[in-house]
């Protein structure tokens, strides 16, 4: 297969393009049916070889990709993905396995859904994301500056003490948030809905890894790791106390 599906006939190109890579041809189908009946234009691959192409052919709005392929794994994708662009990615994953939905979280995926998937709860999931990468200046503070810790939103970069530091989608979004709240903790679940955009599950850890990984970064960065700092029974916070003295 060397191009995708073509996306609905006869829709308007205004309407967002998704490109659905899925190797279970029927579930790919009822998906792409559902998704033009709620407005979205669709093309579908079934493997990752043909991604590449595709994409390339008409670049999509918004990635909707399995992470079980017949020919490489849908991280390795989204890897690939992440180093050439940064087109919103929302990955598929076996239901219930929790390490495959932090490690898409921590390679950049922007949103995550279990298999098999609830077509309107997805549909809510692009919607979501899609605001969230074409509205980047909607929130009121656009740079947002914490001790030597310097996060342009719009631009997705982050610097600490003027150097540049690389983060992950998922990272820079709980980052914003918690830089948007200094000194004011935030639960588990406040963060998940405002940095994942989706209520936190029974024994959801993606906060945890998540910052555990912030914090590495910040550190290899000469940031005082101790300025995320958890509070037992609670959740997190951004100490700004941290910083005193720079």
């Amino acid at each position: 297969m060397i191009f995708g599906e073509p996306a609905g006939i006869g829709m308007s190109l205004d309407q967002p393009l998704l490109l659905l890579v899925d190797d279970d041809a029927e579930l790919a189908g009822m998906l792409r049916e559902f998704l033009e009946l709620q407005g979205f234009r669709v093309s579908v691959v079934h493997d990752g070889a043909s991604m590449a192409g595709e994409i390339e052919r008409q670049p999509p709005d918004l990635v909707v990709l399995d992470v079980m392929l017949p020919d490489i794994s849908g991280f390795e994708l989204l890897k690939r993905l992440r180093a050439d662009g940064d087109v919103p990615v929302i990955m598929l994953t076996a239901r219930g396995a929790e390490s495959e939905r932090i490690l898409g979280l921590l390679g950049g995926a922007d949103d995550y859904l279990p298999k098999p998937c609830n077509p309107l709860e997805l549909a809510a999931r692009i919607r979501a994301v899609l605001k969230r990468a074409s509205n980047p200046q909607s929130d009121a503070a656009a740079i947002l500056v914490v001790g030597p810790l310097r996060l342009d939103v719009p631009r997705r970069q982050l610097t600490a003490h003027g150097a540049d530091v690389a983060l992950t989608a998922a990272e820079l979004r709980l980052l914003e948030q918690l830089m948007r709240r200094p000194g004011q903790v935030l639960t588990r679940g406040e963060l998940t809905q405002l940095a994942l955009d989706r209520p936190i599950e029974a024994y959801d850890r993606s906060i945890d890894t998540l910052i555990s990984k912030l914090r590495r970064k910040l550190a290899a960065a000469g940031v005082d790791k101790a300025c995320l700092r958890g509070v037992r029974g609670h959740g997190y916070v951004l100490d700004d106390n941290a910083f005193a003295g720079i």
